[in-house]
């Protein structure tokens, strides 16, 4: 079993209706990797009835019968599925969405009385045992709780879930105990490789969830290190010299980002979980945050700072982000198109989002088939490219890339307004079927206007090269 510590680190954001600029419910992640090329699809898995199938990780062995009923959903499987599906993000037919995981670390001192399972659930297995059997994000919390006290955990795990109403972020931190959170409906919250929930109210279950026996867990091992209150984080959660490098700045740069006013550390142990931004937050502001690296700081790893300030700290977006997601959930009640998901192959912070309906019965062939070698028909290939090229030259290309992705995202807007308004007078399958046609242009798009824009650089790029000589005229 190899130990994913070291494959997965993350950065998740996740917002409420009455935060965002469009009533939407959020959950987003960037889904990092211990290298640079690690090959994603995007596919369509169909509902199922009358199946009698166990389920068995190619990662650890967990092995769990599966219910004979599950629903439609998306989701972006690794290409090699060697290491288990890792699935990670997707919305079902309920329109439910769930992203998983969000590897967080808890101290020696919880492990030491409920360690990890190492046949347990883990990151590999977590959505598709969960996301086709789910019927709301709170049902998504409950569900997957059951199977933490059944089987247990083989890591630490924070995942996310929004329906049209709710948004849930859950921490599973040792073989058996987790606890989840509500975010509140005018808020944000933000979690980056560290245990992230604070306080939690075990006297208000609407808007908190916890594993059976948590508290007293605590009591008995005298674990709770407050005298005047129950903190998750302080009785679970880390605080080292890599926590302070690692994880909290990319909690500091989208708090500095969503609310200027307000100065903070970037090395903080107390940074707060969630807070309310100082203006609506829009799916342009989200993008923004999972692109970024530090931007306009002395901390930015392509700026201008020293080359020491440059190193100091872990940037969100990574060469090796394998897949940017957003999940975002309109109304369901009245709009049929209202799930999109926005998926980001290669480095987010050179490659556009790109918005998929998620009632659809397929994906663009694009995003489906993965060669094991590079290819420009293959998304993730083609974006890959793409970033390679910008980085490569980036003060000379940076501007064009950025003209790219403003006026994809502009083109984005007005696709899903016109999707809208098309979709309202259809039901059904016939809905389906247009949303699936709907997303395989929007693919084609993308993909003509990456292509072209790569083509472009690459012509510029042949007038960069060190390989050139201008004969001197006085010879």
């Amino acid at each position: 079993m190899t130990d994913r510590i070291e494959l997965s680190a993350c950065t998740s954001i996740l917002v409420g209706k009455k935060a965002s600029l469009d009533g939407a419910t959020y959950i987003s992640r960037n889904e990092d990797r211990l290298v640079a090329i690690h090959p994603k699809r995007f596919l369509v898995q169909p509902a199922v009835t009358g199946r009698k199938e166990v389920y068995t990780s190619p990662y650890n062995g967990l092995t769990v019968p599966l219910p004979e009923k599950g629903y439609r959903y998306t989701s972006t499987p690794n290409g090699d599925e060697s290491d288990g599906p890792n699935e990670e993000d997707g919305f079902n037919e309920k329109n439910v969405g769930e992203s998983a995981t969000e590897s967080v670390y808890a101290n020696e001192r919880v492990l030491a009385y409920d360690p990890f399972i190492k046949s347990g659930l883990a990151e590999d297995s977590m959505t598709t045992l969960v996301l086709p059997f789910i019927d709301s994000a709170r049902d998504g919390v409950r569900y997957l709780g059951e199977l933490v006290k059944k089987y247990g955990s083989a890591e630490g795990n924070g995942v996310q879930f929004n329906d049209a109403d709710e948004v849930w972020y859950m921490e599973i931190v040792t073989g058996h105990q987790w606890v989840a959170v509500r975010i509140p409906d005018d808020c944000y919250a933000v979690a980056a490789n560290q245990i992230a929930i604070e306080e939690i109210d075990f006297n208000d279950p609407d808007n908190y969830m916890w594993a059976d026996g948590i508290q007293e867990f605590v009591a008995n091992n005298q674990l709770n290190p407050d005298a005047d209150r129950w903190n998750f984080r302080h009785i679970f959660g880390t605080n080292t010299e890599k926590d302070h490098h690692y994880n909290t700045p990319r909690v500091w740069f989208t708090q500095r980002y969503l609310n200027p006013e307000i100065e903070q550390d970037p090395e903080s142990p107390e940074l707060p979980f969630i807070r309310k931004a100082s203006r609506k937050i829009s799916v342009e502001d989200i993008q923004y945050i999972l692109k970024s690296h530090y931007n306009e700081t002395k901390y930015d790893p392509l700026g201008h700072g020293s080359e020491h300030d440059k190193k100091t700290y872990r940037a969100i977006s990574l060469s090796r982000t394998a897949n940017s997601h957003i999940l975002q959930m309109r109304d369901s009640k009245t709009n049929g198109a209202a799930g999109v998901q926005w998926i980001s192959f290669g480095v987010p912070s050179f490659c556009p989002h790109v918005p998929f309906f998620t009632n659809a019965n397929d994906t663009d062939e694009s995003y489906r088939n993965l060669p094991k070698t590079m290819s420009l028909d293959s998304a993730y290939w083609l974006y890959e490219a793409l970033a390679m090229v910008v980085e490569a030259h980036y003060a000379e290309f940076i501007q064009a890339d950025l003209d790219y992705q403003k006026e994809l995202a502009q083109w984005a807007r007005i696709k899903i307004r016109e999707v809208d308004q098309r979709a309202q007078n259809l039901a059904g399958a016939d809905l389906t079927n247009y949303l699936t046609k709907q997303n395989h242009e929007i693919a084609t798009h993308y993909n003509q206007a990456t292509k072209k824009l790569l083509a472009d650089l690459t012509m510029q790029g042949a007038e960069l090269s060190k390989l050139t000589f201008k004969m001197d005229p006085n010879l």
